[in-house]
């Protein structure tokens, strides 16, 4: 039977709701048990979900709202699901003892106790995102957004605002980033050193800036734009403006560009400002085969390959490839075990294992406009369990596990498949221990496989350094033990792969020809980008497992535990914005 508890004025973000309705699923009786904000939407997800009942359509959007299935009503059992949700939000809702924390409720608190900090990190949902930015903005503070959901036109609108007053709006959907050595977001912790990333891509981001410092590099600042910025209606307007901050920055020796491929006419806008850098630049546009280097302009194939020719350029040394042989271990899979399934947390990784597969394959025809897939030909299929469709009112896969355990199973029972590539991304924000959550059903799914007469390849990267919260060493021990064949890296894990099925990828060799000429321009970062690189202050709107990384960081955070006003009214808040202005004009 549906049971539906009501509570009133209890705004949450996402993620705490999402954690806690992993929890109630975990209690004796309760089938299953869905935590949401009362919004159209979340209601529209419930409904969908088979959760809809009529008690909910009395939620406004700054109610939480507890949908449970459960075996029968029982008061006993209703009294246990009130004390899990009281004293887990009770626990996530204690803040501000933190040293280097302060905890508000008010833009005004907010502003004068963060007066010195440059950066507001944004995490609530992105419907009333674009309101709040529009304010951090007017305050002459950095935006890093990691919120989505936001509307094109108010991204670009926005974006042009923060370039008029000398500001960086990182994002929306900015998931990753590292200002001046403090991690942001979901994020890894990574040595501070002299090599400066700017990155349209989260993943992307990370598995760079881990391979650089697991190569004993380190970065300055990692500066993340939001997967939107090199569409051309954006027009990469916060690349541009953190590849010209960077050039001026004296602590930053080598730049590195991070990007699926961009709008035509953007790549040749970024490609002519990085012409006329005067230090080294490293390019990825994931997807595109490259062309030669250039002089002092670099372009990359892979992630590994971009972080090797960055600490190459860093030392000095002379940028080569490297031609590291491949240990791949000999599997005898039957005949008609051809597959290659991708099952990844992290959406570029997955992006970077179609395209290696692509090429080793030689395939053209794909159907992977559907369901997360990002490659879905014959027996291989790569997705991306990070995908809208996967998350929509569910946790992402770094967090949860769930989703990507059922599909391994899946993957697994398919006679086709041969090889099963995952990725453990740690990190900030990520799961404490996704290898022990993962380990037991790879055992399972192996043991199977081999009674069924089949082998079955388990490859898997670690996206992650040995300063990170997890232990990478004990992941790396766990997922060894369940019989997965760990890489150094994702794009190593990919060739594995390939070279297991007879099919191995060598990479295209580049010559570095003379740099053509780039365009001339005027544009200098403003004081204010300048200061960013050396920021050590911040105001957090939303999830306070930001504030923590940052604090851990000798870092100093406002948190602000920010809640709709208007009852979450989208037009009400439009229209109060609009008399402010009137107000303050």
């Amino acid at each position: 039977m549906l049971y539906t508890i009501i509570q009133k004025n209890s705004y949450q973000d996402s993620i705490v709701l999402m954690l806690l309705t992993n929890q109630l699923n975990t209690i004796a009786g309760v089938k299953k048990a869905s935590v949401m904000m009362g919004t159209p939407a979340n209601k529209d997800i419930l409904k969908a979900g088979g959760l809809h009942t009529s008690e909910l359509e009395k939620a406004s959007s700054n109610d939480m709202a507890i949908v449970l299935d459960i075996t029968k009503k029982d008061e006993q059992l209703i009294k246990e699901i009130l004390t899990v949700v009281d004293e887990y939000l009770k626990e996530k809702s204690k803040g501000g003892s933190d040293k280097g924390t302060e905890t508000v409720k008010t833009w005004d608190k907010a502003l004068t106790l963060g007066k010195d900090a440059n950066v507001v990190i944004f995490s609530i949902p992105g419907a009333h995102a674009a309101l709040e930015i529009e304010h951090a903005l007017k305050e002459n503070k950095h935006v890093f957004c990691f919120s989505d959901n936001i509307p094109l036109e108010d991204e670009v609108r926005l974006k042009k605002l923060a370039h008029d007053k000398g500001l960086l709006l990182m994002g929306p959907d900015c998931g990753t980033g590292i200002i001046n050595g403090i991690p942001v977001a979901f994020t890894n912790a990574i040595r501070k050193g002299s090599i400066g990333v700017v990155g349209a891509s989260g993943t992307g981001i990370q598995e760079v800036t881990t391979l650089i410092h697991k190569l004993g590099g380190g970065v300055t600042n990692a500066i993340g734009t939001g997967g939107r910025d090199l569409k051309a209606e954006v027009g990469g307007i916060t690349l541009k403006d953190s590849v010209m901050t960077l050039e001026s920055d004296p602590n930053t020796k080598v730049i590195v560009v991070i990007s699926k491929p961009p709008a035509p006419s953007v790549r040749d806008e970024v490609l002519n400002l990085l012409r006329e850098s005067t230090k080294p630049v490293v390019t990825i546009f994931l997807g595109e085969e490259p062309t030669d280097h250039e002089e002092n302009l670099y372009r990359a194939y892979t992630l590994e390959e971009a972080a090797e020719i960055a600490v190459q350029l860093m030392n000095n040394q002379k940028v080569e490839p490297n031609h590291e042989t491949l240990m791949v271990p000999e599997y005898q899979f039957k005949t008609g075990q051809t597959g290659i399934k991708g099952l990844y947390s992290g959406g570029t990784l997955a992006y970077e294992a179609a395209m290696l597969i692509k090429q080793g394959l030689g395939l053209e025809e794909d159907q992977a406009n559907e369901d997360g897939y990002i490659l879905k030909a014959g027996a291989h299929e790569i997705l991306d369990l990070g995908d809208d469709i996967y998350t929509q009112g569910k946790p992402h896969p770094m967090i949860d596990p769930t989703k990507r355990k059922e599909m391994l199973a899946a993957a697994a029972d398919e006679e086709t498949t041969a090889v099963i590539l995952l990725d453990d991304v740690l990190g900030y924000g990520s799961h404490e221990n996704m290898a022990r959550e993962l380990a037991p059903t790879i055992k399972a799914i192996k043991e199977k496989a081999q009674k069924d007469g089949r082998e079955l390849a388990v490859i898997a990267t670690i996206v992650g350094t040995d300063e990170d919260p997890q232990n990478i060493d004990e992941q790396a021990a766990i997922l060894e033990d369940a019989g997965v064949i760990l890489c150094h890296s994702n794009a190593q894990a990919v060739k594995s792969a390939l070279t297991m099925l007879g099919h191995p990828v060598i990479l295209p060799e580049r010559k570095v020809l003379a740099k053509k000429a780039g365009s001339k321009t005027t544009d200098t970062p403003s004081e204010a980008m300048l200061n960013l690189l050396t920021n050590n202050s911040f105001i957090n709107v939303g999830l306070r497992s930001f504030s923590e990384a940052i604090t851990g960081h000798n870092g100093q955070v406002v948190q602000f535990d920010w809640q709709p006003i208007a009852g979450g009214n989208i037009t009400l808040q439009k229209a109060l914005n609009f008399l402010n202005k009137v107000e303050l004009g």
